[in-house]
């Protein structure tokens, strides 16, 4: 399908082989009187990722160490094929973290070639083609994939051993760090990035050489369009087993939607975070864009699971945010700072 939405995280749908962007309320009015948008066809960047995963790195690492990698303006003009051994073995909630992210990137969407992993997830669901109408959608969706001697605009490709627990520590998700490394000095980025660089460990309060590790917390959010699926919650959850909420800390843990909320509280998830002293709130966007009162105050800062990290987006001019997986902010609940998953785990 091409879908046309005026949200701009609609390219979460690109995670099935869609053709998904947000659109403003000019081009939605546009969609629902003609059904039409004129629009510049975009270049496609083979985005691949290849190798394996180390353990207590997910989905939400890998589109930020892309988005760090090529920039928040690396995909204008673009549309983001992802691929590679760590796309295939990834499950449909992890691929729709990474499509989610794409406009984080600047690309106008973001997909993953419809394979046998889509075909399972879809397969018996209620809106779901049933009997032979399955099997030609099936066979429909199989000639939408990208052919192996495809043309691309561009190609990049990483490795899946080399990205680390990813961290966002400025204003924007291209300033994002492994979570072992040390925010960077403006001296040693490229000219037109200093200023940029410069706005941000003023407003973070950081020093250049300051470890992100180590970062008192006043605030952990676990949810959002980019990772309040039932898989995030599972591990988040996996982590509020090994201990307490640290003193002083604000939780915040809000899945996705009803079906998540229904789903998680059949497994048991709200008593182990209860347990650990998070705060289960009912389905919706949250701290993500200072939903309702779910806002931090003054220049709290926030670890966060959700997309954007700008000044004042969850709800406080002042407010700091932090991105990172659902697991890592569990972590840093717990230990009241900003710690590296893996030794959780």
């Amino acid at each position: 399908m091409t879908i046309a939405c005026g949200d701009s995280h609609t390219s979460t749908h690109g995670a099935f082989g869609a053709v998904a962007f947000g659109i403003g309320t000019s081009q939605v009015r546009d969609v629902l009187a003609t059904q039409c948008l004129a629009m510049a066809r975009p270049k496609v960047r083979r985005i691949e990722v290849n190798g394996k995963l180390g353990a207590g790195v997910y989905a939400k690492d890998v589109t930020l160490h892309i988005i760090r990698k090529l920039g928040v303006k690396g995909g204008i003009g673009f549309a983001y094929e992802y691929a590679g051994d760590v796309l295939d073995a990834m499950t449909l909630e992890e691929r729709m973290t990474v499509c989610n992210m794409s406009i984080e990137g600047g690309a106008r969407c973001g997909y993953v070639n419809p394979d046998e992993t889509t075909f399972a997830y879809l397969h018996g669901r209620e809106y779901a083609p049933k009997g032979a109408a399955w099997d030609r959608a099936i066979s429909w969706w199989r000639g939408m994939a990208s052919d192996a001697d495809a043309n691309y605009a561009d190609r990049v490709e990483y490795e899946g051993a080399r990205i680390a627990p990813t961290v966002t520590w400025g204003i924007n998700p291209g300033q994002a760090l492994g979570v072992d490394e040390r925010i960077p000095h403006p001296a040693s980025v490229a000219d037109d990035e200093r200023a940029s660089l410069a706005e941000a460990i003023d407003f973070m309060d950081w020093r250049p050489g300051d470890p992100v590790a180590g970062t008192k917390i006043d605030v952990a959010f676990i949810g959002s369009c980019t990772n309040g699926r039932i898989s995030d919650l599972r591990e988040a959850a996996r982590v509020a087993r090994t201990g307490k909420v640290a003193a002083g800390v604000r939780t915040y843990v809000v899945p996705g939607s009803q079906e998540v909320q229904r789903q998680a509280e059949a497994e048991g998830l709200p008593e182990i975070f209860r347990a650990a002293g998070f705060d289960w709130r009912e389905p919706g966007c949250s701290m993500c864009l200072a939903m309702n009162p779910d806002k931090l105050r003054g220049n709290e800062l926030c670890a966060s699971s959700s997309n954007r990290n700008f000044k004042g987006r969850q709800g406080s001019p002042t407010g700091r945010t932090l991105l990172m997986s659902p697991a890592m902010v569990a972590a840093a609940a717990i230990q009241g700072h900003v710690v590296d998953v893996r030794e959780v785990l």
